[in-house]
């Protein structure tokens, strides 16, 4: 690939409280999570430093998944799959075999891009019934971080684009001064 995707090589992990979204995600340690969208991993890294399930990490950028392969193996943390895919295209993954899927401020990329409705319905085919989906987003404020303010979503948007693919949210948390995270189960 000659260029790089919308935002890639950036990162929100380093904006969030790591012990607030840990403990909303509620990780059990034989789950199967999924990061999308996950860069260079830093969200996926994380997750498989505290589970031994397996941690499947897919970007459509090369460099981002070699740097997160590079770091997996360095770290010894071989329960990460990661692979090169478009996400919004059919994931490289089982029908109903994940408990929980990541996007961390990705979705406004997506919608932007038109690429949304693809990516979430790969979103619902891969999860678990009982799965769940966390939405990392930029809060809808200006200034940076993050993209311009009429790009970002507000709680009540991500709302609005998620119920009609079944999911209703469970909770909102403040993650910090540039970011929230929603949390969906299907309904």
């Amino acid at each position: 690939m000659t260029s790089k995707p919308t935002a890639a090589g950036k990162s929100s992990f380093d904006l969030i409280d790591v012990d607030t979204f840990f403990n909303s995600l509620n990780l059990n340690e034989e789950m199967t999570f999924l990061d999308l969208a996950c860069g260079v991993g830093n969200y996926a890294v994380a997750v498989a430093e505290r589970i031994r399930g397996t941690v499947h990490a897919l970007d459509l950028w090369p460099e981002g998944i070699d740097t997160l392969k590079q770091r997996a193996e360095k770290k010894g943390l071989g329960n990460i799959n990661a692979a090169v895919c478009n996400v919004s295209q059919s994931l490289p993954l089982e029908k109903n075999i994940v408990d929980a899927c990541l996007m961390a401020t990705v979705l406004h990329d997506l919608i932007r891009d038109g690429t949304h409705t693809d990516a979430l319905a790969e979103i619902v085919r891969v999860l678990k019934p009982d799965g769940r989906l966390a939405v990392v987003e930029f809060k809808k404020q200006p200034g940076p971080p993050g993209p311009p303010e009429h790009i970002r979503l507000s709680p009540e948007e991500l709302d609005a684009v998620l119920a009609p693919l079944g999911f209703g949210c469970r909770e909102t948390v403040d993650l910090g001064a540039a970011v929230y995270m929603s949390l969906y189960r299907p309904e």
